[in-house]
Parts: structure tokens; sequence; C-alpha cells
């Protein structure tokens, strides 16, 4: 009774259709490690939330963010210390060629930052990212998710090309290396058309790992050969590692699992454990072009507080060795799932990239059409099985799990358990 009158308090203050996961959703009081808890006490496994990347309530951060707040929170337009040290800390953490970051409060502004950038530097528009793209939902970064299969979306200096997937390739049955060489082709037309309009190329922008594509398998060496391809063009590339950062694919970066070197790198999601904190890092050059073509200037970025916090949460990923954590509970994980789950009546696919796994969800394994509803009801019995996770990807039918990066193997018997009660039973079609 409590949950259906909040649900209608929520929807007169917050206005009608705010998303909500779940048809039952779940009140939530409390966090702690991987798992959250409602009000009657009742535990659940938490497989959705990468932001608390440290753990729900960790007890280091929230000292931190409590010690800070009652010493000195103002903007960024004083010399501090903490803030200087932060950003050296968090640029040494990447290739040689990331030198300088730009503190933001949101993933959204990050990538504008990297997109302002990218123009500043090369001093011209145009943008290639995947037909399915996702890096935010203000400005222009939401004209990227508007791009669509059509390849140009209500901006003209925006291009599309079809995101790299193994399992719904362009070419059926190809290799590895025509596939790489077909979706080039396809970057390569964005890129002419880009040109011939004459926006000239700026930035190709992707998530490292293609995350809100539904976590495809790349053909393999597509995104070093793409990052040759803009270069020769005189582009930058950015990636984008918001939702794969900070050890989330069993390495820092997802660039690094994936083979290829970005001029550009944008953060956000886990960076503050919950605290609002995001950045675009890049060549000391790059950012002083940026800087002097928009004198960028955020209240709440590059904070005392976001630094405490933020070096607090790099504190507790190498004292609790999460990086390695998240690739080897990752891979038992993964194997595990395949284990059960192949050949499972519904399952098309089983992928991941350390503690970022996708279950593909399809009417049938011949034909791979995606199955939305099953995947949201696959979804809805996980919830009352005690279990959270959602269901994603470009056509929605992608079950996501993405955890804490504290998830054990131990925290993972109670999801298996889950899996096989529910895939033992038959979906309604």
């Amino acid at each position: 009774m409590h949950s259906s009158l909040l649900l209608e308090r929520r929807e007169q203050a917050l206005g009608p259709g705010a998303e909500l996961f779940y048809d039952d959703p779940v009140e939530i009081v409390r966090g702690e490690g991987c798992y959250l808890f409602d009000p009657s006490g009742r535990r659940y496994l938490d497989l959705y939330n990468n932001v608390p990347c440290v753990g729900h309530g960790n007890r280091a951060v929230a000292e931190a963010m409590a010690a800070q707040q009652a010493t000195l929170n103002v903007h960024n337009r004083y010399l501090h210390e903490g803030i200087v040290t932060y950003a050296e800390r968090l640029c040494a953490l990447h290739h040689d060629g990331i030198e300088s970051a730009v503190f933001c409060c949101t993933g959204t502004e990050a990538n504008e930052v990297a997109l302002a950038m990218a123009r500043a530097v090369t001093g011209r528009a145009g943008i290639v990212c995947s037909d399915a793209a996702y890096h935010g939902n203000a400005g222009l970064v939401a004209a990227l998710t508007e791009v669509g299969s059509g390849g140009q979306g209500p901006d003209a200096a925006i291009r599309g090309f079809p995101y790299p997937d193994c399992y719904r390739p362009l070419l059926p049955d190809a290799s590895d290396d025509a596939l790489c060489a077909a979706y080039l082709e396809r970057v390569e037309e964005a890129i002419a058309e880009l040109k011939r309009d004459g926006h000239g190329l700026a930035a190709f922008i992707v998530c490292s790992i293609f995350a809100n594509e539904g976590l495809p398998r790349v053909p393999a060496g597509f995104l070093a050969a793409a990052t040759e391809l803009v270069h020769r063009e005189g582009g930058l590339v950015i990636g984008d590692e918001v939702q794969c950062g900070f050890g989330r694919t069993g390495h820092w970066w997802g660039y690094e699992a994936m083979g290829f070197t970005p001029d550009i790198v944008v953060m956000g999601k886990p960076m503050g454990n919950g605290l609002p904190l995001a950045a675009a890092a890049a060549h000391r050059d790059h950012v002083a072009a940026f800087r002097r073509e928009t004198d960028y200037f955020n209240t709440f970025a590059s904070t005392p507080l976001q630094a405490a916090v933020g070096m607090t949460v790099l504190d507790e990923i190498e004292r609790l060795a999460l990086v390695g954590n998240a690739a080897s509970t990752g891979a038992y994980l993964l194997d595990a799932l395949q284990h059960r789950l192949a050949g499972a009546p519904g399952v098309g696919d089983i992928r991941g990239c350390g503690l970022f796994l996708a279950v593909e969800i399809v009417r049938d394994s011949a034909s791979r059409e995606p199955d939305p509803a099953a995947a949201r009801q696959l979804a809805n019995r996980f919830r009352a099985a005690g279990v959270l996770l959602g269901a994603a990807g470009v056509h929605g039918n992608v079950l996501k799990l993405r955890p804490p990066l504290v998830f054990s193997k131990a925290d993972a018997e109670p999801f298996l358990e889950a899996c096989d009660a529910i895939f033992g039973t038959n979906l309604e079609r």
C-alpha cells in the first residue's frame, strides 16, 4: 500500500511518465556493497548500477565527502591543491597523450566538452557516430542519439555508421577481416558525406565497448583501423568511457580492452561513486585550444568536494583490486552463464567484457529476431526473485548485467540460481 501511494505522489510531484523500472516498481531505502534494500528489509542483488562502482554506502567515500564538505567547497576560480593533484593522478592513469582534464558534473556535459574541443582543434564541424549511439541527453550529444539507421539526424553536421556487430553483421558468415573492412567502408562513406557537404571531419565518437548498442562483439581490429582512418582525414577520436571506464572491462579503460587509442577520453558515472563528477581529458594542446575557444566555466565542477571524492574512489579501486576483480569475476560469470544458458529457448547470444555482460533474448535462434517483450518479462521475473537487472540495447532485448565492481563470485551465486529457475520455465509469447 505504501509503495502505491508513493507512486501516486511521485507522478504528481515529478509529472506522469517519469521512468521507473519493472511492472511492480521497487522502493529502495538503503544500499550496501552490491545489495539494495526495500523498506521491509528485503535484500536485492544489484546487477545494474555501475555508478556506485566501489559499492553502495562505501564508508571511505562517505567520510571523504563529509570531511571535505565540512572543510571547504567552493567553485573553481581559486587555487586548490586537491583539484590539481586529482587531475594529475587521473590523467596519469591514461596513455601518454592524455595530459589535461576539463571537469564537469555529468557525462552529457563531458561529451559536449569533448565535441567542442574536437571542433576547436580541427576547425571543422563534422561528427561521425554509430547509428545507435547514446552519449547524453541534452544539446549536441542528444542529436547523436537521433541519427538512427538513416545515417543523418536533425543536425546536418552529424553522420552515423552501422554499429559493428558480429551477431547481426553487415555481411553474413563473413570473417572478422571482411566484416572490419565492411564497417570501415561505412565510416569512410560518412566522412565523405561530411566533406562533400562542407562540414569536414572534426570527430569520430564511440562508446569504447558500444554499451548502448547492446555490448556487441566487435570485429577484431575495427576500432584501431577506424582510428587510423580518422587520423588520416584530420579528425580526432573520442572514446566515451562513461559506462566502461574505471575498471569495468577488467582494464582501467574500455579502449585498452578494445585495442585503440583515443585522442579525447570522456569519463563520468562511476567517477564519484554517486557524487556528480565527470571529465573530458586530452593532450594539453587540445585542452588549451578548447579553453581559448570557449572560456568554459562550470560552477559545480573542479571543486574541492569533487576532487576529494574522486581521489577516494581511485584509492578504493586500487585498495580493493577492483580492476582485477572485474576481469576474474566477470570471466567466471560469463563462463557460468554460457554453460547454463547456451541453447536455452529464447537465448540468442551471451557475451561480456569484464563485469559488463549481455544476454540477448530472441524469438528463435535461427532468425535472431529480437524479442524485447520477453526481455522485459525476464527482467520482471528476476526482480520478483530479488535480482535487479535491466533490458537494454538498440532493440531493447538485451539483459544488461553491470553490477558494482565489488561484485564477487559469491555474489554471483544467487543470480545463477535465479537463472536456473527462471530460464527453466516457459516465457509467454
